[in-house]
């Protein structure tokens, strides 16, 4: 049985006693624990169920997770193991736990819970650095439980209309740690001192707020201020500092946001931007300020009950958004409400998230409606995290700014998911699009320990870091895209956030085969630095080079924690290939060691390179260049040839016949390409804006149960090169595809009953590609990866078709299908490759 936290359930505490004659009839056993242990109640519960089993000894924490000294008999001591294992704290996950037998204690007559320690578990490795065999996980912060909800709204209690209200079962984790152990100390709670009535609660074991290191309350926690954009004290003005003014703050700022203001929230993990998000002026005026003209903005909703008004989903997607994570979940629109059309523009679907802090409980509470809750940030660089900051980068976006005085240490944005719904009868599957706040870090253990520390630092875009010491592997919450010096010095600060707080320094980095990609330089970097400095005993770091889309398969590999062949469909939209070129549209035969890749699309050039990505006119006049002569194009009735000039279209088709646009077999391009031809945009204005219009339209096409049009995307399986031992990989003529499109097109007037028709009639042509290559493999397990993947409707129909032909499909879990995964990829390579003996990194059993 489950001991509970709280006074519904007490265990029967009574001290165990040792008396001499009792002797023989006693064990003392250690217990060492690893995994997600810290911050999550488990001393506690440990403490409350050695209790009611009568049992003697200690428990603490330590660097290395939580060692735990039980005395009694064997009956009682392994139902004490057994019940851990089974049963652990809501919050935790045990990954491991050894048992070690220990001398009795006769004089023992308690069982205590001590300090903690974080010096005597940590090894040297000779070299100054400490590395841990096994380590503790730091949790992902959590949502808000229902006991603290409930405080929070009890006039009686000490914690009604706190912001900053949580317990052992809740709150925040990852944000505020700066080093293990997890305690207040070394936490953004060093500076607030507890008053009496926290301070009881912290040193009692049997109330669920002990040692929940941001314990606090209005005496004595963080408080809330309202500031103007320029940072100054806007209200409340007649509290004083004792009194707590989490109401005063938020009931002035939630009449700034009925107003029709944009307001800048602080969060757990950041900075939001927020309005009503019914006000269409509001909406307007904050996609404006920030300068976000179409990329969908998320909504936070008051309660469940209230997103049902604006939304429909299944029960999988309404316990996903209901979850302690608290995801966004994209989710499908009701065809009738008052929320503004700008939030989505032209996309049935809205990403929609609850309340996930005491905050944002009290502002949803006092203003009863959906807020337009956006990451703050510059488009493509990190939340924001502090208030000079945002007033500096942000100032003339917002109207007013909610800061608080509890630091972020550690930024963390908000998770995005969607749920994917496979063949009949199975679960449905959650896919993270950005892994963040609520699932991250994302730790799993090894089978067995790592003979080296191995750093993988990712990909350009959706960056996160990946890192495999001693038996367990950590994915860090997503870093961003890495275009500027601010992205790049917070990718440097959460690199030194998890060394800080795993005394990590790695022997081995993993990076992209792209030279010129921000992580690889920095780890080509880190080389140079290390043979600089080489000392007599010491090794310089080492490197490797992956090529993207055989980590991005890797990734799937790793998550399943999988180590034989599969067949990789590797679909995005740019990405280093082995041969110079940008792929995105690969069919890779992998392994733990090299990828061969079997079939891609059919390269064509970008057009003024990645001009050709804002402007995909260019890309679609590519794929006509290979099929049509200029005057053929010329004379085509596309409305968006027709706003070229004749000079600007003879000058592409100049670039295109001369060959000097950069090769790209990028499934994403043709995304692009598609949705220029059929009128759905003129420019690219977000990263997948094609590929969700197209994913609309075939799901309207769809719901109207409209006649299925037939394209043919043609396979070509003759070409080899001269040598007749080594093939050529297949190619599919995807300009041959187009060619067919623009038919379908210019025969018939391009109704949106005939735009919804040809979008459908897309993918399926990809899925049916897809799903009949990979039945030439019916022993190889399928992984499907890459950014194009996210595209509900393509993943669904591959997900069925392969069920049906008898393929097994390896599971994303929560790793992203985006270069999100990538880092992990990277890192499963790393693990599997020795440069000096072409052995992997595990520990051989005598090495262990």
């Amino acid at each position: 049985m489950q001991m509970l936290p709280d006074k519904r359930r007490r265990p029967r505490l009574k001290k165990a006693t040792s008396p001499a004659n009792q002797t023989e009839r006693l064990e003392r056993r250690q217990l060492h624990i690893t995994g997600i242990v810290q911050g999550v109640g488990f001393r506690p519960f440990v403490y409350r169920w050695a209790s009611e089993l009568k049992l003697t000894g200690t428990v603490l924490n330590n660097a290395k997770g939580v060692m735990i000294e039980l005395q009694g008999s064997a009956a009682q001591l392994d139902c004490f193991v057994r019940e851990l294992t089974t049963n652990p704290p809501p919050l935790a996950r045990i990954d491991q736990i050894s048992q070690s037998p220990l001398a009795v204690k006769l004089e023992e007559a308690s069982f205590d819970i001590i300090e903690s320690d974080n010096q005597s578990d940590s090894q040297s490795n000779g070299s100054g650095e400490h590395n841990l065999a096994a380590l503790v996980a730091v949790s992902a912060d959590k949502s808000t439980c229902q006991d603290c909800l409930g405080d929070m709204h009890n006039p009686q209690d000490r914690h009604y209309g706190y912001a900053f209200t949580n317990c052992t079962n809740c709150g925040p984790r990852y944000t505020i740690i700066n080093a293990l152990p997890y305690d207040r100390h070394h936490t953004a709670m060093a500076d607030f001192a507890m008053c009496p009535d926290c301070a009881k609660a912290y040193q009692d074991p049997l109330n669920r707020r002990y040692h929940a290191q941001p314990v606090s309350c209005p005496k004595c926690g963080p408080q809330l201020s309202l500031k103007s954009p320029q940072g100054e004290l806007l209200a409340p003005h007649s509290l004083s500092v004792s009194q707590d003014n989490s109401l005063a703050v938020l009931s002035a700022a939630a009449e700034k946001l009925a107003q029709g203001q944009i307001l800048a929230i602080k969060g757990l993990g950041g900075f939001h931007l927020v309005c009503d998000a019914r006000n269409t002026q509001a909406v307007s005026q904050l996609r404006q300020r920030k300068q976000r003209k179409a990329k969908p903005l998320a909504v936070m909703m008051p309660s469940i009950e209230m997103a049902k008004r604006y939304v429909t989903g299944t029960q999988a997607e309404w316990q996903t958004l209901s979850s302690q994570e608290r995801p966004i979940v994209l989710m499908q629109a009701q065809h009738k409400h008052d929320l503004s059309p700008e939030i989505a523009p032209n996309i049935p679907k809205l990403g929609i998230f609850l309340p996930y802090t005491p905050l944002h409980h009290l502002l949803l509470g006092l203003f009863n409606a959906p807020l337009v809750a956006t990451s703050a940030n510059l488009s493509g660089e990190p939340i924001i995290t502090h208030c000079d900051e945002l007033i500096s980068h942000l100032g003339h976006v917002v109207d007013a700014i909610v800061d608080h005085n509890r630091p972020i240490l550690n930024g963390c944005d908000d998770s995005v998911v969607q749920l994917i719904q496979p063949p009949n009868g199975c679960v449905p599957q959650v896919q993270v699009l950005r892994l963040a706040r609520g699932y991250a870090p994302l730790s799993f253990p090894l089978p067995k320990p790592l003979s080296r520390t191995i750093l993988a630092v990712g990909a350009q875009q959706k960056n996160a870091i990946a890192l495999g010491f001693g038996s367990n592997v950590f994915l860090s919450p997503h870093i961003g895209d890495l275009f500027s010096m601010s992205a790049e010095q917070y990718f440097e600060r959460t690199l030194a956030t998890f060394a800080r707080l795993y005394h990590f320094s790695p022997e081995l980095i993993v990076h992209d085969k792209h030279p010129d990609y921000a992580p690889s330089r920095w780890a080509e970097a880190q080389q140079q630095q290390s043979l600089d400095t080489l000392r007599g005993d010491s090794r310089s770091i080492q490197t490797f080079s992956v090529q993207h889309h055989h980590a991005h398969v890797l990734s799937v590999m790793a998550i399943n924690q999988y180590q034989d062949a599969v067949l990789g469909f590797s679909f995005d939209g740019t990405g280093l290939g082995n041969d110079g070129s940008l792929w995105g549209g690969e069919v890779l035969l992998t392994t733990l060691n090299g990828a061969e890749r079997l079939a891609h699309f059919e390269a064509i050039p970008l057009l003024g390179g990645e001009l050709a990505i804002k402007q995909p006119v260019r890309l679609l006049l590519a794929l006509l260049f290979e099929q049509m002569s200029l005057a053929a194009v010329q004379a085509l009735d596309l409305p968006i040839l027709k706003s070229l000039t004749p000079l600007t279209l003879s000058n592409l088709h100049r670039i295109w016949q001369n060959g000097h646009g950069i090769n790209s077999s990028s499934v994403g391009r043709l995304f692009d390409a598609l949705a220029c031809a059929l009128g759905f945009i003129d420019t690219t204005q977000f990263e997948g804006q094609a590929g969700m219009l197209i994913e609309a339209a075939a799901r309207r096409a769809d719901a109207k149960q409209l006649p299925t049009l037939m394209l043919d995307l043609s396979l070509d399986t003759t070409n080899q090169s001269s040598d007749s031992s080594a093939h050529e990989p297949h190619i599919w003529r995807s300009s041959q595809l187009f060619k067919q499109i623009i038919t379908l097109i210019t025969e018939a007037p391009l109704t949106s009953v005939r735009q919804e028709q040809i979008a459908r009639a897309f993918l399926h042509s990809v899925g049916d590609a897809i799903c009949g290559y990979a039945a030439r493999y019916p022993a190889l397990p399928v992984v499907l990866c890459g950014g194009v993947f996210q595209n509900q409707y393509l993943l669904e129909y591959c997900l069925n078709k392969l069920h049906q032909q008898g393929n097994t499909v390896l599971p994303n879990k929560h790793i992203p299908v985006n270069d999100g995964g990538i880092a992990l990829g990277q890192l499963w390579y790393g693990i599997h490759q020795d440069v000096s003996n072409n052995q992997s990194c595990f520990k051989t059993q005598a090495d262990a």
